[in-house]
């Protein structure tokens, strides 16, 4: 009877040791590597910066660590540890761009001696990704496995509203001249967009400095979005009705159509490369 308790006492023992295994993990000074409960995290797409380690040996092409940035889909992760092995997680990319491009026009038809004036297109744009969901992970080392879900929305999006000025006005002189066309666009407003998805998602993380990680993560999901009717605005010289007997100057106005998307793929919601930081 003694050994049978001894036996289950050790079992029970045993067991115990098992469950209080943990991810959490600490160096030779005793400093905790990986998360811990109360932990927060925050941290960005890396892959624009090994592009650019990979471009700078090429000599010019995209070795500008800023344009990596500005032009790859990036967004702001963040992480709440409620313990050592469950996060929730949030994710932001905010956008928004604006620019101007200046054509130039040859306006001297008597001679080869250019005389140029400058004609303006103005384009700008915004949208916002916001995501949430739940983490999971496993490991007792720096490198851990970690899986889970979020859902995401979309607003707005990346199609630019678009202004046009010109330098020539649209009269009967210059369209004689043939300085001017007939028809030209004066703006285009792009209908807004509203979407909105799921994603599983899996990756693995290592933790190359206490609370400092690098984690490649893949997942697959689904989403539907809607884009509302946009609108075009031009600068027409013609009948401006039906009835019409001479021939004007006039603004017309036309509608672009809806349009809506339903996909289902690997990473169409944004596997990446990972830089996390832990605090």
């Amino acid at each position: 009877m003694k050994r049978k308790a001894l036996f289950v006492a050790a079992f029970v023992g045993l067991g115990s040791i098992a469950n209080a295994q943990t991810t959490q993990v600490t160096n030779d000074k005793g400093t905790v590597v990986t998360p811990e409960a109360g932990d927060w995290a925050i941290g960005f797409n890396a892959a624009p910066i090994f592009d650019y380690v990979g471009n700078a040996f090429n000599g010019s092409t995209g070795n500008s660590l800023s344009t990596q940035f500005v032009n790859s889909n990036n967004a702001i992760y963040g992480k709440m540890f409620i313990d050592e092995n469950t996060a929730y997680r949030a994710s932001v990319r905010l956008m928004y761009g604006s620019g101007t491009t200046i054509s130039l026009q040859d306006t001297n038809t008597v001679d080869a001696a250019p005389d140029y004036l400058e004609n303006k297109i103005k384009a700008s744009g915004a949208g916002v990704v916001l995501g949430a969901g739940i983490e999971k992970r496993r490991g007792h080392g720096r490198l851990q496995g970690y899986y889970g879900g979020e859902a995401l929305i979309t607003l707005g999006g990346t199609t630019p509203n678009m202004k046009y000025e010109y330098a020539l006005a649209m009269d009967t002189a210059n369209l004689n001249a043939g300085l001017v066309t007939n028809g030209r666009t004066l703006s285009s407003k792009a209908g807004s967009t509203f979407g909105i998805g799921v994603r599983g998602f899996i990756g693995a993380e290592y933790f190359v400095l206490p609370k400092i990680s690098i984690a490649a993560e893949y997942g697959w999901g689904l989403g539907f979005s809607t884009t509302g009717a946009g609108e075009t605005v031009s600068e027409v010289y013609g009948f401006e009705t039906s009835t019409a007997t001479t021939e004007t100057v006039f603004e017309l106005t036309t509608m672009t159509g809806k349009s809506s998307s339903f996909n289902i793929d690997t990473d169409n919601w944004g596997g990446a490369i990972r830089v996390m930081f832990h605090f």
